[in-house]
């Protein structure tokens, strides 16, 4: 099995699903134990500023407070996943997913969000997604999703409502011209 960490899985036109209709997930965890990413194209109302209120601390210093929390995918809703570019190091809880991307999940990287002391780049996320053991597999199979390797470039510098077109355009394709409908040999 090869591996689609650090990619980008794109929704096809007739997935309807709620959670990902129109989707760009970033794959962050890919195995034989089952695949986890975060959706990276859903900002939700909620500002970064709202939510370090909401954690109790304070974000005077922090100079994203406007910066919208996405919604990450429908498992852990109430859990934070954070996205950013560099190392896991120092960061307590983290996941390096590439050279230049790791996956914190712990409170010291929003306490120093915070404080103006973390990384330049990232993306805050409430929720991930998930696949269980082959589940993705089979949905790749039925044509659910396509693939391409991921970009920091699209992560960090393309507005989220431009990720999923920037992304599909790795693969030289305009997902607004494609059908709904999947052919099968």
């Amino acid at each position: 099995m090869q591996s689609l960490k650090h990619h980008f899985l794109l929704a096809m036109p007739h997935l309807d699903d709620p959670n990902f209709k129109g989707t760009l997930t970033y794959l962050c965890d890919h195995d034989e134990n089952g695949t986890m990413g975060v959706i990276v194209n859903r900002p939700m109302e909620l500002t970064l500023d709202a939510l370090l209120e909401q954690l109790e601390l304070d974000a005077a210093e922090c100079p994203c407070r406007e910066m919208p929390v996405h919604y990450g995918g429908p498992v852990h809703k109430d859990r934070g996943f954070i996205l950013h570019r560099g190392s896991s190091l120092p960061w307590d809880s983290s996941l390096q997913v590439a050279d230049d991307i790791a996956l914190t999940t712990s409170m010291d990287m929003l306490k120093a969000i915070a404080n103006g002391q973390g990384p330049e780049d990232f993306i805050v996320c409430l929720g991930c997604a998930a696949w269980q053991a082959g589940q993705l597999e089979d949905e790749l199979k039925q044509n659910t999703w396509l693939t391409v390797e991921g970009d920091a470039s699209i992560l960090f510098e393309v507005h989220a409502e431009q990720r999923l077109s920037a992304a599909a355009g790795i693969l030289g394709i305009d997902l607004n011209l494609m059908s709904r409908e999947a052919g099968h040999s």
